[in-house]
């Protein structure tokens, strides 16, 4: 009998298995190890074309050395290994806008290197995970639609976008717009491919697992471990099904906030700044929109379930679960809204789920918002720490060229979550 837990142990190990793979967000902090990203990471253009044409000459092994990346998407990267440092770029620019949003939330987007980005966060099926698939999903596509005007990649060029009806026709439209029609094709063949690879009807099992069971089980300890096999696949097989609905359709939301926030600008021509002639093209906005975009979605995000039989009574032609709101009072989610399974609490510590907790946190004694103490601290209280800092003060301008300053000390207070 002890035997026949420790198979059952192992078949259920390996059905979630899959759970704590690394992640291709993973190439994200690895573009980050590499070298520091600015606000803007397309200013070195003449750097990253030059790192690009490198790993052209040897696709296999730049492909090789990304940790994290599903078989399609090794695929992809090596169709298109010139795409793969800009899809990097987006991923980081992802994380970071990530943690600036949620800078005093209880969830900061904290960072572990297990290969996961965020760790067990990403288990979860909250709030916090539809946002982390939301915007790193933005952060590919708004990385690739850039890399295409500014000439990075050799597949697509300036967008060829169709001249907008509202237009005045004494307005040229051709400028070398932002790509977003192919950052947004590339960005859901790239970030989709994983969830699209889940084998829903097949889990895998060790060689060595089924050698062992073939050698030392009768039947009926085969009628006991398939009973409670089975009931496991079937339940990870739901399992799988709803969250890889959840997550693509995050996916999508983040692509579509890149789309939605894109506009038309003109740029004026002429004699003197007459502007007698305009030339309009397509612009992404700051990535910093669409973080605060998708922040409101996720302060928005809609509570959902997933109905079993997706609308078709023959379960064996059943392939996608329906979102249904969890409160039938309410209509369905759009595709631009986030969605999400279960509320989160992040405030103690659960590596489980991922969470550091709030202890130790600094909060803001005064403010009412979320990082108020009374809302960071999770009504634990505050400790109040006063300490002397030293800053620069009564800097003054100097003929020339230089400032001097004086060294100025002073006490402050700062409130730290108990």
């Amino acid at each position: 009998m002890k035997l026949i837990r420790s198979i059952i142990y192992c078949l259920t190990f390996v059905q979630y298995a899959h759970l704590i793979a690394p992640l291709w967000w993973d190439i994200g902090l690895q573009q980050q190890q590499k070298s520091s990203i600015s606000s803007n990471p397309y200013f070195n253009l003449d750097q990253q074309q030059q790192q690009i044409t490198e790993f052209l000459d040897d696709p296999s092994q730049y492909c090789s050395s990304l940790t994290g990346l599903s078989t399609g998407q090794k695929q992809i990267c090596l169709l298109h290994a010139d795409h793969m440092p800009i899809v990097s770029q987006g991923t980081a620019k992802g994380i970071q806008e990530c943690q600036f949003q949620f800078q005093d939330r209880h969830w900061n987007c904290s960072i572990v290197h297990d290969g996961t980005v965020f760790g067990g966060v990403l288990k979860q099926a909250n709030r916090e995970t539809a946002f982390a698939n939301a915007i790193s999903s933005a952060g590919v596509t708004y990385a690739v639609s850039r890399a295409c005007k500014q000439g990075l990649l050799k597949s697509c060029t300036c967008s060829r976008t169709s001249r907008p009806k509202n237009l005045p026709r004494d307005w040229s439209w051709g400028g070398c717009g932002d790509n977003v029609d192919y950052g947004y094709r590339f960005s859901r063949d790239f970030v989709d491919t994983p969830e699209n690879e889940i084998k829903l009807d097949i889990l895998p099992i060790s060689p060595i697992l089924v050698d062992t069971i073939n050698n030392t089980l009768t039947l009926n300890d085969y009628s006991i471990i398939n009973d409670h096999s089975l009931l496991k696949k079937r339940r990870e097989m739901n399992r799988r099904k709803v969250r890889r609905q959840m997550n693509l359709h995050n996916n999508e939301a983040g692509r579509r906030a890149v789309y939605r926030l894109t506009r038309v600008v003109c740029k004026c021509h002429g004699v003197s700044g007459s502007c007698s002639l305009r030339t309009c093209y397509q612009q992404l906005p700051t990535f910093r929109e669409i973080g605060l975009f998708l922040k409101e979605k996720y302060d928005s995000a809609v509570e959902v379930r997933f109905s079993g039989h997706g609308g078709n009574k023959n379960r064996q032609q059943q392939t996608h679960p329906q979102i249904r709101t969890r409160d039938r009072r309410f209509a369905g989610p759009t595709k631009d809204d986030l969605i999400y399974i279960h509320e989160s609490n992040f405030c103690d510590y659960n590596p489980r789920i991922g969470s550091f907790g709030t202890k130790d946190r600094l909060c803001n004694k005064t403010s009412h918002g979320p990082d108020s103490c009374k809302a960071m601290c999770c009504g634990r209280g505050y400790n109040t720490i006063r300490k002397y800092v030293q800053e620069k003060c009564n800097c003054k301008f100097v003929w020339c060229c230089s400032v001097q300053c004086s060294t100025c000390t002073r006490l402050i207070e700062i409130q730290v979550c108990k």
